[in-house]
């Protein structure tokens, strides 16, 4: 065998002769690495057989068996359940709650799963177990050589099993070091052969680098059949699990969790945990509905006008997208004219939630108005609606839903997109109010 080096892009893959600052592939600086590859002079020259054919008619239809986590927001997630066979990632930031979460999923599931880690001593583990609630005596594991894990995974015979973490796992076929690309590469392929081979079910966790984005070359992602995600603010004790890549279900679907000292629990109704002042006569407040997934949140939004002491005037946003609140700002100065030039505004979306359904810049544009002007918003008024450069009030989807939240949660009067009257077949006892600009909406109110 014949050794090479050459220069390997940790974000995708892609290999070079020669060191660049920024890979052509992929578009990321500084992201290309040495790597040694052994190369054979003589290529073996084989025979292939043809593989069978088929016709999709000719392929029996089999019922659609998913094994139930008893988690119902991963459940949910996930499709429905877990599918035989397929091979799940699993990322989050450091101490978001992913280890938590596998751990409760094979307590629920104690029989039938395994719980494989390569980065905490079975005393860890067990110390952990001790702490979180309903977690039964579960098969654990501490192993970080792939060999030995598929083999001890075939041995126990199980049907799910967690690898703790994918970047801890290495082959001694590979000359590399554990969480190199190409041992990542190695190992979620031989895992992803077992699943398939075995009908097990496996579940990858993943790090995440320091943008957010789970680490290792993106073949990681595209070999695994599924891709969650945990997502939130480690100040809050709220958690969002999301599905970015799902074989057999949507992408569409989140799931809501409360970590607390016992571990995670579920947040079956979720409005009512991001809305606390529905009742409460004070400016600068708001009250928003936004589409997460297929489930409807209504969400307070706060916000402060104060006259800046600095040259430069604060624009802070917590929760949302900075820029957009940069165009909202400017509407309102154009459309209304609101002088905000000389005046701090900070907007935070209650809870810790990440929000970038456009349907709430209505609301956010309304409590900006409100502290400005020191005037409240009605008790008890739902806002939907994005706004347009011209200061219209554009449509937005999932109307029906979101009133059907709204009046679960006391809402008696909503503003809606005058065009959305267009569409609505609705019975329902809330006083609803279209508008087709946003300065509609401050006679309305103010």
């Amino acid at each position: 065998m014949k050794k090479r080096l050459v220069f390997e892009c940790s974000s995708c893959g892609a290999k070079y002769s020669k060191w660049t600052g920024r890979c052509s592939n992929c578009g990321a600086w500084n992201s290309l690495i040495e790597v040694v590859e052994e190369t054979s002079k003589n290529k073996i020259v084989q025979n292939y057989t043809i593989s069978n054919i088929y016709k999709l008619s000719e392929i029996d239809n089999e019922p659609e068996f998913r094994i139930k986590t008893k988690i119902n927001e991963l459940d949910r997630v996930l499709g429905g359940g877990i599918i035989p066979g397929s091979l799940v990632l699993v990322g989050g930031d450091p101490g978001i709650g992913k280890s938590t979460l596998m751990l409760q999923m094979c307590g629920n599931l104690h029989k039938d799963s395994i719980y494989i880690t390569g980065e905490e001593s079975l005393k860890q583990i067990k110390y952990r177990a001790q702490r979180l609630k309903g977690i039964n005596d579960i098969s654990v594991c501490s192993e970080t050589e792939i060999e030995t894990i598929i083999n001890t995974i075939k041995k126990t015979q199980s049907k799910i099993a967690v690898v703790d973490s994918i970047q801890s796992v290495f082959s001694d076929n590979i000359d590399a070091t554990a969480g190199s690309i190409s041992q990542i590469r190695e190992s979620a392929m031989k895992l992803f052969n077992l699943a398939k081979q075995e009908n097990i079910s496996i579940f990858l966790i993943g790090h995440v680098t320091k943008d957010g984005i789970i680490a290792g070359p993106k073949i990681l992602e595209h070999t695994v059949d599924t891709v969650i995600q945990f997502e939130g603010d480690k100040n809050f004790t709220y958690r969002i699990l999301r599905a970015l890549k799902n074989r057999f279900g949507s992408t569409n679907e989140i799931g809501i969790f409360e970590m607390n000292i016992d571990g995670l629990t579920e947040v079956l109704n979720p409005s009512e945990v991001f809305l606390s002042n529905i009742n409460k006569d004070e400016n600068g407040i708001a009250i928003v509905s936004a589409i997460e997934g297929t489930r409807p949140i209504l969400i307070e939004v706060q916000s402060l006008v104060s006259p800046s002491g600095y040259g430069m005037p604060q624009r802070v946003s917590n929760g949302f997208d900075s820029r957009r609140l940069q165009m909202i700002l400017a509407v309102i100065e154009k459309r209304l004219g609101f002088q905000l030039k000389t005046q701090d505004i900070f907007v935070n979306l209650a809870g810790g939630l990440y929000i970038n359904d456009t349907s709430i810049d209505l609301g956010i544009a309304v409590a900006v108005i409100s502290s400005y002007l020191e005037k409240s918003v009605p008790e008890k008024t739902l806002l939907i609606g994005e706004i347009g450069l011209t200061g219209e009030v554009r449509a937005v989807q999932s109307i029906p839903q979101r009133i059907s939240e709204g009046e679960k949660l006391g809402i008696k009067k909503i503003i809606l997109p005058n065009i959305n009257t267009q569409k609505l077949v609705l019975n329902t006892d809330v006083e609803l109010f279209f508008a087709d600009k946003i300065s509609n909406v401050l006679n309305m109110l103010f």
